[in-house]
Order: C-alpha cells, then structure tokens, then sequence
C-alpha cells in the first residue's frame, strides 16, 4: 500500500459533523472512512457501526452528532468523536475501527499502510437497499 496518499484539503473537514472519503485494501475491499476535524487535527474512523458493521455512522450528508459524539441513525449508539468509543446503544463498550491520516501543510493525508485512497464521497449503493434507512428520531 502506499505510504502517503494526499486525500483533500484541513477546510474541507468539517468540525460538526463527518465527511466521507473512500479507500481500498489489499484485497481490492472497497470501504468508507469518516473524517472529522478536532482542535485542527483530523480523527478517522471506518464508516461502520459496530453493532452492525454494513450500517454507515455516515449516510452520505454528514453524521449526526451530539455533544461531541457520533449518533447511528438506525440504533441510536453513540461514539466518542476523539475515541470511538461507544457509550450508549447495543455495542457499548466497543470501538470505532481507526484509519491513521495526518495532517501537514493545510492538507489531510492517509498514512495507515492498510489503505489505499481511492476518492471523495461515498461509495455508489443500490438506492432500492433499505437496510441503512434510520430507525431512531431525532
């Protein structure tokens, strides 16, 4: 995998919600990664829930977040923004999978040697798949 894969620019990640990149694997796995932005670092995390890992935390528009969490849409668990630790909601106790990006030069870079990036903006799915509408109000 590559060792460094300039992704987009610090401004373009936001600090109240998510924007989603894309990267693959070794084994040519397409997968999502969130970034969200924190006291001028970026935090990156695989877009999965851990209570089911085909549920995005990120649906496309940004994730939801309250006081400093993301919010699953479809259970309502939330995870810490810094940690991924999840405080609330049916997989409590666990963690969001980490992805290493840094930041240098105004620029986000994926450094985590199990990725390559491929693109910004979130995988083409089948529009007719209703297995991540939202199951929580908010």
């Amino acid at each position: 995998m590559e060792d460094r894969s300039p992704m987009l620019s610090l401004g373009a990640v936001p600090t109240e919600t998510t924007t989603i990149v894309q990267v693959e694997t070794a084994a040519n796995e397409e997968k999502e990664v969130i970034l969200h932005r924190q006291n001028g670092d970026v935090i990156a995390w695989l877009n999965a829930c851990q209570h089911y890992r085909h549920i995005p935390i990120d649906k496309g528009e940004g994730a939801t977040m309250r006081n400093g969490e993301f919010v699953c849409q479809n259970h309502g668990a939330y995870f810490e923004a810094d940690s991924g630790h999840c405080t609330f909601g049916p997989c409590e106790g666990a963690y969001l999978d980490s992805v290493d990006v840094a930041v240098e030069d105004g620029d986000v870079y994926l450094t985590d040697e199990n990725y390559d990036f491929v693109g910004t903006g979130p995988l083409e799915t089948d529009e007719t798949d209703l297995t991540s509408t939202s199951n929580v109000e908010f």
